[in-house]
Order: structure tokens, then sequence, then C-alpha cells
């Protein structure tokens, strides 16, 4: 490990491949690299302190960057201890940003990392899951004058944030970045689709194609999850909880079954619910031999993968982020620990459905260096023109034109008297 006051990564001899890697996601990060020639020049966010617990990766990194560029002083730490990318990490250590993260971290590492974000007493903090917002909350509450407003990248973060919002428990406003369309709609649909089948099959090499593939929650995760499934090949079975999103599977042409059921059918099992014990012990008796479980959402306990080791007579390493446990003389087969396995076995999502999610960080904390007067105990969502510029970008990057509302259109689309 390499380390000082400033950062703690594991190998800094592996800066130039991070910052090829760098180099090569900016590439495919045009919004945000047009974002960041304005920060150049404007910077928004001079003097303003940025603390992260975001994955570190290479779209990260770029993310990084352009905050920078705007002004602020940021550090990092990550956000899930198998996501980091350990060349991202020297990268920026070599070029003087504060991070302390490397893959594989300890639970003692990871908050003590935490805290050393903590203590660079942000002004603003990005968060991805809500582990930084809660141990400010918890055990720095003297800082909470001083925040102006933090940004929240995922869905389990926003759960957490909305659970406090209604305990009256949140002290400072949270942008739910992660509720933009050009994030949840891109990011989690298209994004968690493809990488987490990329994490999947770099784990494992197991072939989609006839499998029937269990895919556990269908919101904009799961939907994307389901549709790169059908994609390869596999028969594709929806678990739900919400009505709606169930009728929406079934119309999609997916099998909407309980988990009860699917258990017993499933040969891939994939997490994407942000909630606790999606599968546990009563499912894992009644699955077939040579079941593979792969969790996509936040956390480790979607799947109780320490009930399957509690309840397995024998456990052991198969290959990397592959874990084999007997249970009842079958064989069940965990991916990544049960952790995130698009980022434990693979790289995360592509850097051009990052560019759009990152162009919404970037621009939440411009909007609330604008905007001190937020609610003090709110989430809060970006304006519309907000979420629509970043469209906009992101198509103008992909030099993809639209048509504009004609003068005879915008008046009709404002009026009401015009009809049959």
């Amino acid at each position: 490990m390499d380390s000082n006051e400033e950062y703690e990564v594991k190998d800094l001899t592996l800066a130039e491949q991070g910052r090829k890697n760098i180099e090569l996601a900016e590439l495919h990060m045009g919004a945000l690299f047009e974002i960041k020639k304005r920060f150049e020049i404007e910077k928004p966010l001079e003097g303003i302190r940025i603390g992260m617990a975001l994955h570190v990766t290479k779209e990260t990194a770029n993310l990084i960057r352009t905050l920078i560029a705007g002004g602020a002083e940021v550090a990092i730490t990550g956000c899930n201890p198998l996501s980091t990318q350990d060349d991202v990490a020297a990268a920026l250590a070599d070029e003087n940003v504060k991070v302390w993260a490397y893959k594989g971290e300890s639970t003692e590492d990871y908050y003590r990392y935490l805290n050393n974000v903590i203590n660079f007493k942000p002004h603003i903090t990005i968060d991805d899951g809500c582990d930084l917002v809660t141990e400010i909350h918890l055990k720095h509450q003297d800082l909470i004058p001083e925040i102006i407003a933090g940004c929240e990248e995922t869905t389990t973060g926003i759960i957490r944030l909305h659970a406090m919002e209604k305990d009256n428990a949140l002290k400072y406003p949270i942008i739910a970045v992660n509720d933009n369309k050009t994030k949840h709609l891109l990011d989690n649909y298209y994004g968690t689709g493809q990488s987490t089948l990329d994490g999947i099959i770099r784990s494992s090499n197991i072939l989609f194609s006839g499998k029937t593939v269990v895919v556990v929650g269908y919101g904009s995760c799961g939907k994307g999850v389901s549709l790169r499934a059908k994609g390869l090949g596999s028969n594709v079975v929806v678990t739900e909880v919400n009505n709606f999103r169930a009728l929406q599977a079934k119309m999609d042409g997916f099998r909407v079954m309980p988990m009860e059921e699917a258990a017993k059918k499933g040969d891939i099992f994939i997490t994407v619910t942000g909630n606790k014990h999606v599968l546990r012990e009563e499912h894992f008796r009644s699955m077939k031999d040579g079941v593979l479980l792969a969790n996509s959402g936040h956390f480790d306990i979607e799947i109780d993968a320490k009930k399957l080791e509690e309840i397995s007579s024998e456990k052991r390493n198969i290959r990397p982020f592959l874990d084999e446990f007997i249970v009842d003389g079958k064989k069940i087969f965990l991916a990544g620990e049960g952790r995130l396995i698009n980022l434990a076995a693979a790289e995360g999502h592509p850097s051009e459905v990052m560019s759009t999610s990152f162009c919404g960080q970037v621009l939440a904390c411009e909007y609330a260096v604008k905007n001190k007067e937020l609610n003090r105990k709110s989430v809060v969502q970006l304006p519309e023109e907000i979420d629509d510029e970043i469209a906009r970008l992101q198509l103008r990057a992909l030099n993809v034109k639209i048509d504009s509302l004609t003068d005879e259109q915008i008046k009709y689309l404002n009026s009401w008297q015009e009809g049959t």
C-alpha cells in the first residue's frame, strides 16, 4: 500500500495505466467535457470543498477533473469495497487529488477512509449509497452548518434519504441526481443492463443463451437487466412486490411469479431491488444444482450471503469473484461476494451513460452553490430544464440533431381554444 496524509492507494506505479484509461473514458464523455470547458472559464465552484464517496473508476476521475476545472477542491473515497479501480486511484493520487481507496477494502478501512473525507470538511457531499451522509449525520453534526448541500447518485441512497426526511433526521438538502431522467433512465437502464451481464460473464464465463434468468426487481435497473438477458437468448422470469412494475414486466413479455416458484426454475439469479434478503435460506434450499447468484443492487445484503455460508457444508473459491457453496448436496455459485457484480468483476457502466450521470452531479453542485436557500431538511430534484440541457449536450456529443417546434406549434401547445 502506498500512502501519505493526502492519499492511500494500492500501488502508485499503476498511475500511468490509470491515466490512459481516464483518457479513453473521456473520449466517450463528450457532454461532460463540454461542461468542463465552460467550468474552466467560469469557475462556478471556486473555493468550494467537495467530499465524495463514489466508485473510484475512470469515469469518476473525469467527474473529479471537471469539478477541479470549476475551481473546487476535491477529496474522494470509494463507496463499495470492491469497486475501486486501483490504477485510477493511483492516477488521481499522482495528480494531487486527495484519494483513499483500494479494491478489496476491509470494513475498517472503508469507514476510516469515509472519515478522512469528512475531516476534509466538505461544503458539498457527493454520495453513492448515502454512507457518507449517514456518517456525517450520526457522528459529525458539528460540520452540518457549513455544508451547502449533498448530491446522491443511486436508487438505494435515495431510498435511505427519503427515510431520513420522513424521520425528520435530514439536516441539509440533498439533490436527488439519481432522479434525473438522464440518470436513472439511461445509467440504470442501459448501464446496469450491460455491465451486470458483463460482470457475471467475466466472473463465471457462463452462457446466457437458453438459461432461465430470474431478475429480482423490475425498476429501471431490472428492466435493463431483463432486456439484455433476453437479448442474449435467456428465458427471463421477473419477481416483484410492486403491482404496476409486475404488470409492466408481464406486458414486456416476461414471466412474472413469486420467488417461491422462481427459485425452483432459475439457472441465474440477479438481484436489483435496493432491499434486504430478497434471496434467502428458503430460496437457496429449493434451488437447482449449479445455479449462479449475482447482485447489482448497491449493498451486499440483497442476497443473504451470511446465511448461505452458514447453511453450506462446504465453501471454496473457484476463480476470482466466484465462490462455490454446497447446500443440501447441491452447488450454489455466488458471484462477487454478493456485492455489485458489475464493479466487482467488471468495470462498471460504459463511459457514455456515466457522462450524463456525472453531468447531473456537476450541474447539481453548481445549482447548490447558486441556490443556497434550498430547504435544509429535504430531498431536492433538479429543475427539468437542467435535465433537458444534459440530454441536449449528450445529443450534440453523439452528433444527433432533432427538430424544433414552429411558432404555430408553440402557440397551439400553449392554448386551449382550438379543437376538432
